[in-house]
């Protein structure tokens, strides 16, 4: 994460009756456009896709993360460059990023006839409705052999605390990991928007070649909401961890797709909801 996702401002800090001037940091929240390059050498067009409010930094696996997501690309190869776009304003140039396909890719524009609209707390605003929400994974056909120790699963929480470096200066993002089965960090990545960092982790992963993630846990900072479901569903995911709670959409979704979701990973404890085959638990296991 850059070093301009966090701005320093002066404030009062109140104990009692004791008041304090220091400096705070802030996580920073600013707009990122998406903006999608396409078609053949002498009739390119330019569309609007997305417009979200994110923590500056990884703006370009953000925006491959999302178009993958979303099933309007479907590999690394389709992307022929991408950049903060010179179109808008100087002062607004990095927030606004355009990704470029080559010519002979067709994206799937059939879900986004008008632009996609998220905030930082709601990453299907704008969505039209649930079928619009419930993209088919490229991966859903994968071979069901991930299996996870009980005793690797209490480990991540720790990790992933270890290497917030935002949030521990500001204790206000989200992350996203992603582990071996071992236990060893592949990728992690911060946000305000717990969609944002989802997409840029899938983003970082697709860049690397990677997909799909049949092989690895995701963990969460937060809740495992239907979105970031969804989004590991597009990425191949079979076992998603949640720091806290799912919801019930979450559960319906992770069930359809067989995938393990795990949730209040804390404190050596966690809950399994869904495909709870792939988890090794020694006591369980002699006794069942």
């Amino acid at each position: 994460m850059a070093a301009s996702s966090v701005i320093h401002l002066p404030i009062i800090k109140v104990n009692h009756a004791d008041t304090t001037e220091i400096s705070d940091a802030l996580a920073i929240e600013e707009p990122l456009e998406i903006r999608l390059e396409f078609g053949p050498k002498h009739s390119r067009q330019i569309q609007n896709i997305s417009v979200t409010m994110r923590t500056p930094g990884n703006d370009q696996e953000l925006a491959l993360g999302f178009l993958f997501t979303e099933g309007i690309i479907t590999q690394q190869k389709d992307i022929a460059h991408i950049e903060h776009s010179f179109i808008a304003c100087a002062e607004n140039k990095e927030n606004t990023i355009v990704v470029s396909l080559n010519e002979d890719t067709i994206p799937n524009l059939r879900n986004t006839e008008r632009n996609f609209y998220t905030t930082s707390s709601c990453g299907v605003c704008g969505k039209g409705s649930i079928s619009a929400i419930r993209t088919v994974s490229v991966y859903e056909a994968q071979d069901d052999a991930n299996f996870i120790s009980a005793a690797i699963l209490h480990e991540l929480p720790l990790s992933l605390s270890k290497h917030q470096k935002v949030f521990a200066d500001t204790g206000g993002l989200h992350a996203s990991a992603l582990f071996m089965p071992n236990g060893e960090l592949l990728f992690l990545r911060e946000d305000v928007g717990r969609h944002n960092a989802l997409d840029k982790l899938i983003g970082a992963a697709l860049n690397d070649n990677l997909l799909p993630l049949t092989k690895n846990i995701l963990l969460l900072s937060g809740r495992a909401s239907f979105e970031l479901v969804q989004k590991a569903a597009m990425a191949g995911i079979t076992v998603i961890a949640a720091v806290g709670a799912p919801s019930s959409l979450a559960v319906e979704l992770a069930n359809e797709f067989n995938i393990t979701l795990i949730g209040f990973l804390r404190n050596e404890r966690f809950n399994i909801y869904t495909a709870a085959h792939r988890i090794l638990i020694p006591d369980y296991e002699n006794t069942h």
